[in-house]
């Protein structure tokens, strides 16, 4: 088993890793903030976009998920919308990883998550680490963005 681990200094390694992120899961206790440290922590449950697309699954719904660990460095403020810190069983679905720049170096990362949630944090400059931790299960069911599309 490959362990993925990558680091994103800019903003188009953050996109790499946004691409490895879209749908992942994880409980809203789950994330982190240690200001004193100005480091930002989430532990998800990542599908394995990657696997899927080489087509190495043995039968049509034979999927992975791997738990994976997000470090974000130099992060000065963290704001949350429409995420609450007090249900930290709910559930939410990260969608993608953007940055805006504000001063370059720093500018804000925003985590978007589907049902309206987001995380921005105010970063001095990118430094982001994504590290699979090990454990690795297989599912049946892939993320659709387009189950409720109108055709």
């Amino acid at each position: 088993m490959q362990l993925l681990k990558l680091v994103a200094l800019d903003q188009e390694d953050l996109t790499v890793i946004s691409a490895h992120l879209q749908d992942a899961v994880l409980h809203v206790g789950d994330l982190s903030y240690l200001p004193k440290e100005k480091r930002f922590l989430a532990i998800v449950n990542r599908f394995d976009w990657q696997r899927d697309a080489a087509g190495a699954t043995a039968r049509p719904k034979d999927h992975q998920r791997r738990r994976t660990a997000l470090r974000f460095e130099h992060v000065t403020a963290v704001r949350r919308h429409n995420i609450v810190q007090a249900r930290p069983t709910a559930i939410l679905s990260l969608l993608a990883l953007q940055f805006t720049p504000t001063q370059e170096p720093a500018g804000q990362i925003t985590l978007t998550y589907s049902g309206g949630g987001a995380l921005r944090l105010e970063v001095e400059c990118i430094e982001m680490e994504l590290r699979d931790l090990g454990p690795v299960w297989t599912t049946p069911n892939k993320p659709d963005h387009d189950a409720n599309a109108k055709g």
